[in-house]
């Protein structure tokens, strides 16, 4: 059972802040949630633009994870031509990209 005067000694805080660190606080967290605002707001929006037609921009399950398999002209045509060799559902992606963005192979 506690004693008289033991509940007010245990929750006076040990030192009180003045008013000159209250206020470096404050504005030491107004720059920062100001500093993550403005890195979601430049990194924010579409930075992929569309895939030009005759080019082709696919993503595909590699060995290791995610693989972009992308070409123009000549060398998405050969791409496609090689893709379609084959019965895998990496080709079949590929394949798909290359009717989409009309390539002809």
């Amino acid at each position: 059972m506690p004693l008289e005067g033991h509940y007010a000694r245990q929750t006076t805080p040990l030192y009180k802040l003045s008013a000159r660190e209250i206020k470096i606080a404050s504005t030491t967290l107004l720059v920062t949630v100001a500093a993550m605002l403005a890195v979601v707001f430049a990194t924010a929006g579409d930075s992929n633009p569309p895939t030009p037609i005759g080019c082709i921009r696919a993503q595909t399950a590699g060995i290791v994870g995610a693989e972009t398999i992308s070409g123009c002209g000549a060398e998405a045509e050969a791409k496609c031509a090689h893709a379609a060799r084959f019965d895998s559902p990496q080709a079949h992606t590929v394949v798909a990209e290359c009717e989409a963005q009309r390539v002809k192979f």
